[in-house]
C-alpha cells in the first residue's frame, strides 16, 4: 500500500516517519526548502519513544506527482487546507482514501466537496511534537495516539487493511468504528484547552491558581460539550473523566500548541477550533458566552499580527 503523507513537519514528519521506521512505502509531499533539509541530514525524531535519523526519506513535491496514491495521510495546519489539497489533488485517484488528522470538523465537509464522500475517512491524532531549530522533529511527551475510521461507523476492508499498516508503526495507530464521535470529543477538547491557555496567556497551573480559574476552564468544556451534544455526540463518561483531570490538575505546566503558537507570532486555527464552535452552537441555539470571548480573543491576535 503506497501512502503520500502531507508535509513532513511535526505531525506529519513523526507518524509518517514511524511507519517509514517501519518498511512501509511512504513518500512525504514537500515544499523545496524541507525537501533539500532531509535530503541533507536526513527525517529526525527525538523521542521518549526512541530517536531515529531517516536518511533520505522519500519526497516528492507538487509539480512533480505523477502517480496516485492508495493513502493520502493529511498532517497540515487546517488554515493551509486548501493550498495543501492543490499540492495532492493528482496523487488522488478513484480508489484513493483520504485521512485528515486536522483539527476540528469544518474540513471535512471541504475534503468531501472535492473528493466525494467515498473518498475521505474521519481521522485524528493526540501528540504534542514541533519541529525544533535545527528542523528535527520532537516529541514532547509520552502521548501519541493516531486513529481513522469510516465516517458512517463501523468497520471495513479498507479499515482493516489501513489498520494493520498503521499498526505497524508503533504509535497506538488504530481503526476506529466511532471515529467521528472521537473527533468530536477532541475538539471539545481542544476547544477548551487552546481556548483557555491562549485567552488567558497561561499554562493549565497558572489559570486554577487565579480567582476564577477553575470555573473559567470547565466553563469553556461544559460549553463545547453541549455543543457536541446537539449534534448528537454525547462526550462519554470515559472522555469527562480524563478531561476534566487534566483541565484541574494542580501547578500542571500544560498548555495548548495555539498558545505556543501565539507567543511565537505564527498563524493560528482560530476559525477552525473556535469560529466553527460558535457557528454550531448557534446552528444549535447552545449559548457559549465564554467561547464568543475567546475567538474575540483570538481574531484579535489575528488582526495584531497581520496589521
Amino acid at each position: 500500500m503506497r501512502i503520500l503523507v502531507v508535509g513532513a513537519g511535526a505531525i506529519g514528519g513523526y507518524f509518517g516517519g514511524r511507519l517509514l521506521q517501519a518498511g512501509n512505502d511512504i513518500t512525504f509531499l514537500v515544499r523545496p526548502k524541507r525537501a533539500a533539509e532531509l535530503a541533507s541530514a536526513g527525517l529526525v525524531i527525538k523521542s521518549p519513544h526512541g530517536d531515529v535519523t531517516l536518511k533520505n526519506p522519500p519526497t516528492v513535491q507538487a509539480d512533480q506527482l505523477t502517480e496516485k496514491f492508495d493513502v493520502v495521510l493529511l498532517s497540515c495546519k487546517a488554515f493551509d487546507l486548501d493550498d495543501a489539497i492543490k499540492s495532492f489533488a493528482s496523487a488522488v485517484g478513484p480508489k484513493t482514501t483520504i485521512i485528515p488528522l486536522l483539527n476540528g470538523m469544518k474540513h471535512l465537509d471541504t475534503l468531501e466537496q472535492i473528493f466525494g464522500a467515498e473518498a475521505v475517512m474521519g481521522g485524528q491524532c493526540q501528540i504534542a511534537a514541533t519541529l525544533n531549530e535545527q528542523r528535527e522533529v520532537v516529541q514532547m511527551t509520552p502521548l501519541q495516539v493516531l486513529s481513522f475510521g469510516e465516517r458512517k461507523g463501523g468497520s471495513s476492508e479498507r479499515s482493516k487493511a489501513i489498520d494493520a499498516i498503521m499498526k505497524s508503526g508503533n504509535f497506538g495507530g488504530t481503526s476506529s468504528e466511532t471515529i467521528i464521535h472521537d473527533m468530536w470529543e477532541k475538539w471539545v477538547f481542544l476547544a477548551s484547552i487552546a481556548g483557555a491557555t491562549s485567552s488567558m496567556r497561561g499554562a493549565i497551573g497558572d489559570i486554577l491558581a487565579a480567582p476564577g480559574g477553575r470555573d473559567f476552564i470547565l466553563g469553556v468544556r461544559d460549553e463545547c460539550a453541549a455543543v457536541a451534544v446537539a449534534n448528537g455526540f454525547t462526550p462519554r463518561p470515559a472522555f469527562i473523566e480524563r478531561t476534566e483531570a487534566m483541565l484541574t490538575a494542580e501547578g500542571s505546566k500544560a498548555t495548548a500548541s495555539m498558545y505556543r503558537d501565539i507567543l511565537g507570532k505564527s498563524a493560528i486555527e482560530a476559525d477552525q477550533i473556535a469560529g466553527d464552535m460558535i457557528a454550531r452552537a448557534d446552528a444549535a441555539k447552545v449559548a457559549v458566552p465564554r467561547m464568543r470571548m475567546i475567538y474575540t480573543h483570538l481574531k484579535t491576535y489575528e488582526n495584531q499580527r497581520v496589521g
